[in-house]
This record gives structure tokens, sequence and C-alpha cells, in this order.
């Protein structure tokens, strides 16, 4: 009995395509009218998909007991591969969210840094003009960080000045 490529790949389960390979590589042969010998197909791909169905099937009837507890069983371990799936996910993505938290704060410490050290600056220059000013001021032997007072009369200034001198 002779089937055409289509009947052949639908009944036996496999592609066309897979016919035609076999065809084209010499493992399956066809007949002047292009259509294949079911014997052919029975030497190079086995009993057909349909008939092994109805086996299976008789089969099925026998065990169904051990196949629902393994189908039961496989669906569980889908589900817990499932779950730790997503449990995987979210785990990356809060490490990536910490990741992007800590390239803040690495930021934030590097912009107080560079503010600390201007601050830091400013501290120098001020304490070496303090330090300036009294130095000038013992040179001069004026008392340092004084203000000056009006002058009312010359005399008095010059006597309070003389005391300071004398503390310091």
């Amino acid at each position: 009995m002779n089937i055409s490529v289509t009947k052949a790949a639908k009944e036996w389960g496999v592609s066309r395509t897979t016919i035609y390979q076999k065809v084209n590589d010499g493992e399956l042969s066809r007949t002047a009218d292009k259509k294949i010998d079911v014997s052919e197909m029975l030497r190079v791909f086995g009993e057909p998909i349909s008939k092994k169905r109805t086996e299976r099937s008789v089969d099925t009837v026998q065990s169904t007991p051990l196949n629902s507890q393994s189908v039961q069983y496989n669906t569980d371990i889908e589900h817990l591969l499932a779950l730790e799936k997503l449990k995987n996910e979210h785990l990356s993505q809060q490490v990536s969210d910490q990741k992007k938290l800590i390239e803040n704060y690495q930021q934030q410490i590097g912009q107080l840094n560079k503010t600390l050290d201007k601050a830091n600056a400013s501290i120098q220059d001020f304490a070496q003009v303090r330090l300036l000013e009294f130095k000038q001021a013992e040179m001069s032997d004026e008392p340092p960080f004084e203000p000056e007072q009006e002058k009312k009369d010359d005399s008095v200034v010059a006597t309070a000045k003389k005391k300071k001198r004398w503390f310091f």
C-alpha cells in the first residue's frame, strides 16, 4: 500500500521535511508516482503514532494510579521551579537596587569629601591670615585682636595702651 508524503508525515508524527531528507539521503525510497510504501515507513520510522497511541491508551488504563502520582509530582516540581525562578528574579532585582544605592552613596561621599576639602582649605587660609596678623601685632608691639578706640583724649589712650602692654 502506498501513501502520500503528507499522509505519512501525519500518521508517523514527523515533518514532511524529515521525510524528504530521508529520501534524499537514500534511507527511504519512493515509488514512481512519488508516493511512499507503508513498509518503507515502518522500516525507517517504526510503528505509526496513531497505532502507538492506541497501544499506550491500553497501557495507561492499567497504570493510571502510578501515572496520576507521577503527574502530580511533576506538577509540584514545576510549581516549585517556577516559584524559585520568581524568588531568584526578586533577589536579583534587590541586588541591583542595592548596587544603585551604593553607587549613590559613593557619589554623595565624594561630594562631601570635596566640600570638606574646600572647608579645610578655607580654615587653613583663615588660620594663616590670623597668624600673620598676630605676628605683625607682636612686631609692632600692639596687642592682637583689639578693636581701635576712638581717640577722645591722647593721654588716656596712651595710658591705657601702656597698662595693657604691661599685662601682656
